[in-house]
């Protein structure tokens, strides 16, 4: 993967690039970010700019052996340490097979997309013990073709203690020319001991031009579709491929959205709990992705209310639901409402009975709504 393949950062590009070229390249980074923001392209195009014999324009040529090797995921040099289950397999190797495959098709993709790629039964992956011990076994071999051996560990944040504990003495002190690049989307799980000895690449919400164009360009949407979509991204590539890859899921949220609102306002307890036996029975995923789409359709009101609508960035049919619904979203309700949707989305990821969760969404909504 080049440097061009990943879409926005182009300052950090620029900085790695710098790096490089100065000989001055940190030995343990850390790349910051939501998946969608392009922590591991990122990583990869940094990777194949290092090890490429033929650098040109500030980027890798993707023509040298190196490239090539790189591009396909097979250099001899550049090593990978990811979550697995570990009835499937205690170490990555095991499953390098599935995780070159993943990269090759979509390199933005989130820990569930992993998990499901690798486990139909959707256990919870981790880094063990056993990974640590393969990671020191391959970094004190020699390089193999003489230059740097670079180790790219995604989320480091899913190591279990004893294996920090073992990965930390050669973060610390590595063997010659060897690199460390960590990729977390979650910085707060991070051990502090493991954090303090990297170098923070903080990466940054996507422009959303920049979204919007990759949208047009990959799923030949039209304008307002891709404008729609972009805003409801809030700069996460990947949100905005998984909403554009089916135009019916976003016709779904909106609708859902809608449905539960109403019914609320109307204080109609049969139509909430419908409701939400419905969404119950819809993927965690797709609840995740609602709960977000809430949260967006929240603000959108808020800046409707105070800054006017030509700021507001949706679609037509959300803007005509939005022109009815904003008014009952104020400065006297709208901290509860994004604190609700939020602690429901942590709930739902730590599997809160999503029955249960929605339908008690469905009261607290019909509560706010009636103290605007």
């Amino acid at each position: 993967m080049r440097f061009k393949d990943v879409v926005g950062q182009n300052n950090l590009k620029s900085k790695l690039i710098k790096e490089v070229l100065d000989e001055k390249i940190s030995h343990a980074q850390m790349f910051l970010g939501d998946y969608g923001f392009g922590t591991l392209p990122l990583a990869l195009s940094f990777a194949q700019y290092i090890f490429c014999e033929a650098k040109i324009d500030g980027d890798s040529c993707g023509e040298c052996p190196s490239c090539r090797q790189v591009n396909e995921l097979q250099h001899p040099d550049l090593h990978f340490s990811f979550p697995t289950v570990q009835k499937i397999s205690k170490i990555s190797d095991g499953l390098i097979t599935e995780w070159r495959q993943q990269i090759k098709e979509q390199p933005y993709f989130s820990s569930f997309d992993w998990i499901k790629r690798i486990d139909p039964k959707e256990a919870k992956p981790i880094i063990s013990v056993h990974e640590s011990a393969e990671i020191q076994r391959k970094l004190r071999l020699k390089s193999y073709q003489g230059g740097y051996k670079i180790l790219i560990m995604w989320l480091p944040e899913t190591m279990n203690a004893s294996c920090a504990n073992k990965i930390l003495k050669i973060l610390e002190e590595p063997p010659n020319k060897t690199l460390f690049l960590l990729i977390s989307a979650n910085a707060d799980m991070l051990l502090d001991t493991i954090r303090s000895r990297c170098q923070i690449v903080q990466l940054q919400r996507v422009d959303s031009y920049l979204i919007e164009e990759e949208i047009r360009k990959t799923f030949n949407l039209d304008k307002e579709k891709c404008q729609s979509i972009t805003s409801f991204s809030q700069g996460d590539l990947l949100k905005a491929y998984e909403i554009a890859s089916s135009n019916e899921d976003e016709a779904a949220l909106k609708d859902a959205f809608m449905t539960m609102m109403r019914s609320s306002y109307k204080k109609n307890v049969i139509e909430m709990m419908d409701w939400a036996e419905v969404m119950a029975k819809k993927g965690k995923e797709r609840q995740k992705i609602f709960l977000n789409y809430t949260l967006h359709m929240l603000r959108q009101c808020i800046v409707k209310n105070y800054m006017g609508e030509k700021l507001v960035q949706v679609s037509k049919e959300e803007g005509a639901f939005i022109e009815r619904f904003s008014p009952f979203v104020s400065g006297n309700n709208i901290r509860e409402f994004m604190k609700t949707f939020d602690e429901a989305f942590y709930q739902l990821e730590r599997n809160a009975n999503p029955k249960i969760l929605f339908t008690l969404l469905c009261f607290q909504s019909m509560r706010l709504l009636h103290k605007h």
